[in-house]
């Protein structure tokens, strides 16, 4: 299968994938907005919540950089430029989410 089909069908099904947990987090986002810090730190330490907020992480950050990717391919000219933009894309996709999981773990 060639590359570009990959990625248009991983963007695709993450797509697909990241509509109904931007809608359970937005809808859990609402509920906790103007609460106290407790309540918050419940909602974030409740093994379900921390699940799914992983899974969305993972799922935003994997859908952003396949799309940023896709730009990078059509807007960069340049090789080398395109290259390294890729990798540090790639490299934050995967430190940014990884952090944020261990920082809700701790909790």
């Amino acid at each position: 299968m060639i590359n570009a089909t990959k990625k248009w069908i991983f963007l695709k099904i993450s797509g697909i994938i990241l509509v109904p947990l931007m809608i359970w987090f937005i809808l859990n986002f609402i509920t906790i907005y103007d609460q106290e810090y407790f309540i918050v730190v419940n909602f974030f330490t409740n093994p379900l919540s921390k699940f799914l907020f992983s899974l969305f992480i993972i799922n935003a950050y994997f859908f952003s950089a396949l799309s940023i990717s896709e730009v990078f391919e059509d807007y960069i000219k340049n090789t080398k430029i395109k290259n390294v933009a890729n990798r540090v894309l790639y490299v934050s996709a995967v430190v940014i989410p990884l952090i944020t999981i261990i920082l809700i773990s701790i909790l």
